[in-house]
């Protein structure tokens, strides 16, 4: 191994001799123009290379071309012969040493192997990562990999300009996360001064608080003292009367003892001892001990304030990981519509993050036009949750792109699928897709296939062309059986059935083997009283509506009982006699309540949320995934389609008590179970774009 002394790369010497050794051509001439420099601009003679003997005086310029000096007689030469008249010439100075680099262009490059010195390098040897003229590819080079140098050339051509376009996106992206720090460094100062607002409002407001408190504390002792002070003075008048008495009739005695003659005495003597007596017998009836205490003592437990006031407040240290925060959606979106993403910042541990205030972004790429970007508003919750909210423009596969801070968080990019936005105010066409008597509920399996309970105890397959498939149970109460089937839920190949008149909700295989039921008649938990729906969330919990007992009961996949939602309860959330159920693309629950004429929505948790809609006995409720709700209305003979802020947009009509809703999941067809007719409905759903 030696080190290169152009390129300080340590190599070592090939089979064939230092004569292989790969060539730095670009370096190498880097070399030569600086030797050429070096002569140009230190002020001594140099040379005329064209010369044999240099006979006629040193060089006075350079030839770029011929990469030599030149005197005065080989420029003139140059400057008139035919072929030389083009090449380029600067002068011996520093200028001309400026000019050197934009001027000088490699020469054309030889073999340095014997014999082959007037070859040009015109070929590569990727074996050997050597440039090799023509006669080294037939002896050498004979069993290598030899290319034209002009191909290997476009081949490094091409690889550079990749390279170029990676070092580009690569230092795009550095640059935004540079962007990124520096705002989050802004933030982080804004939060620092907003955190300094709030300890010293904190400690001001235990500032006055304890101000206050001492302040009473004060009044409190003021007014004891004042209370303590008016007795004590109230008693010692008390005594001070006393003695006054006492020394009066003392004083009026000694002088009758004195002074007065015995008829004075004895006419006196009763009144004065009588009086006195009086006076001392007073005095024995009452305490001579002062009424109240000198000491007025104070209790401030200070000791357990002191070490909680020393502990008081917290600089919560909580680093957010980008790569452990998680987001919500569905997976499809709309042309026009607004598409919601809920994202939650986690911890590195995956804990999540409880506070806001980071950098959170949303974009919508589009695959097939590079032009369709949507970036999405951000609405920061302060509590580490985010919801982004894009309205994408364009039909196609699209990418989500979700970022904290400059970097993806977990699954970012994302596929999503942008479809077409639906027009339903033009849901009017019906198509009579199946004639069957009392049809009570439809449900729409994922490849197409039509699901129908009827009133004559059994359920009904139909191909979507209408052409019966299969027909699944009979009446009665074995398992499988049924008694008015009137809600039916499909997902996968399982079949879920409300089987109202028995009183219970069972499960089969979607071509109609039994699996499990649960329920039976009875108000407590667990049981059923009529059961209309029921429907399954997307943790397999099944939610059904307890028609007779007004409530909606929630169950795992196995029936056990987890939750009531009672609409006997007073208030805004409560209502009366619950058929259809559906769930919109946040998961909450719309119950469409029959009996009260309206539709009332709650959480999965069995939160109250809003209301919405004044249907005629609503009986079957659909809703697809953009949150727009198709109710039919048993006692309205109609459909009703409303908004997902509720708003009614649309009414079908000529309907005969219809009992069931269903949307097809592959293009959002409207099915209806027109039970007083004896059919099911189609609708269609226009598509409209926007570009």
């Amino acid at each position: 191994m030696f080190q290169c002394p152009i390129c300080e790369e340590d190599t070592s010497i090939p089979v064939g001799g230092a004569s292989f050794l790969p060539q730095n051509l670009h370096l190498g001439f880097e070399v030569e123009v600086a030797g050429y420099m070096s002569k140009m601009v230190n002020n001594s003679d140099v040379a005329c290379d064209h010369c044999i003997d240099g006979g006629n005086g040193p060089a006075v310029v350079f030839c770029c071309t011929c990469h030599q000096f030149l005197c005065k007689v080989a420029y003139e030469y140059h400057r008139t012969g035919l072929h030389l008249s083009k090449h380029n010439m600067v002068g011996l100075d520093q200028e001309g040493a400026r000019q050197l680099h934009t001027t000088m262009k490699p020469r054309d490059h030889y073999c340095s192997q014997p014999n082959h010195e007037d070859n040009k390098l015109n070929f590569y040897c990727e074996t050997c990562s050597l440039l090799v003229c023509r006669d080294c590819t037939t002896v050498t080079h004979k069993s290598h990999l030899v290319k034209e140098i002009s191909t290997v050339a476009k081949t490094h051509q091409m690889e550079i300009t990749e390279a170029l376009e990676d070092a580009k996106d690569v230092v795009t992206k550095l640059t935004g996360a540079i962007d990124g720090n520096n705002r989050m460094i802004e933030q982080v100062v804004i939060s620092k001064q907003t955190s300094i607002l709030a300890i010293t409002q904190a400690f001001e407001i235990l500032q006055q608080t304890l101000e206050e408190r001492k302040k009473t504390l004060l009044s409190e002792l003021e007014a004891i003292s004042l209370s303590k002070t008016t007795a004590l003075t109230l008693q010692k008048e008390q005594f001070e009367k006393m003695v006054g008495d006492i020394g009066h009739y003392t004083e009026m005695a000694s002088q009758i003892l004195q002074t007065h003659t015995d008829h004075e005495i004895v006419a006196l003597g009763g009144l004065i001892p009588t009086e006195l007596q009086a006076t001392l017998k007073r005095v024995h009836t009452i305490s001579l001990t002062s009424n109240q205490h000198s000491n007025i003592p104070v209790s401030v437990q200070t000791v357990d304030l002191v070490t909680q006031l020393s502990k008081l407040g917290e600089i919560i240290v909580f680093f957010f990981s980008p790569s452990s925060t998680t987001w919500t959606s569905t997976a499809v979106a709309r042309v026009g519509t607004r598409y919601h993403v809920k994202v939650q910042s986690k911890n590195s541990e995956g804990e999540e993050y409880p506070h806001g205030g980071v950098e959170v972004k949303g974009e919508m790429r589009s695959k097939t036009h590079n032009e369709a970007v949507v970036y999405g508003e951000v609405e920061d919750h302060r509590d580490g949750t985010y919801t982004i909210t894009l309205i994408p423009q364009t039909a196609g596969p699209h990418q989500l792109l979700i970022t904290m801070n400059g970097q993806h968080v977990q699954n970012s990019p994302n596929d999503l699928d942008v479809r077409p936005k639906r027009d339903y105010h033009t849901l009017c066409n019906a198509q009579k897709v199946i004639q069957c008597d009392g049809p009570y509920c439809v449900a729409i399996h994922d490849n197409g296939d039509i699901y129908v309970g009827r009133d004559d105890d059994c359920i009904y397959v139909f191909h979507q062309t209408g052409q019966r498939k299969n027909t699944i149970g009979s009446s009665g109460s074995g398992d499988g059986q049924f008694s008015s089937p009137s809600g039916i839920s499909i997902k996968g190949d399982v079949l879920y059935v409300a089987d109202t008149d028995n009183h219970r909700v069972q499960k089969l295989t979607s071509s109609g083997k039994f699996l499990h039921k649960f329920g039976h008649q009875g108000s407590d938990q667990g049981q059923f009283n009529r059961p209309m729906a029921v429907i399954i969330d997307a943790n397999n919990k099944l939610i059904v509506s307890d028609c007779d007992n007004h409530r909606i009961q929630i169950f795992n996949e196995n029936g056990g009982w987890l939750l009531t939602i009672d609409g006997k309860s007073s208030g805004s959330h409560s209502f009366q006699s619950p058929w259809g159920l559906a769930l919109d693309p946040q998961g909450n629950i719309h119950v469409a309540a029959c009996g009260s004429n309206t539709i009332k929505v709650f959480t999965k948790e069995g939160v109250y949320v809003r209301m919405y809609g004044d249907p005629n006995h609503p009986s079957g409720i659909a809703i697809d995934g953009e949150g727009y709700s198709f109710v039919s209305e048993y006692g309205g003979n109609c459909l009703s389609i409303y908004d997902p802020e509720g708003n009614k947009i649309h009414t079908v009509g000529n309907l005969k008590n219809p009992s069931g809703t269903a949307l097809d999941p592959r293009d959002g067809s409207v099915f209806i179970a027109n039970y007083g007719a004896d059919t099911v409905l189609k609708y269609c759903v226009s598509k409209v774009n926007v570009m």
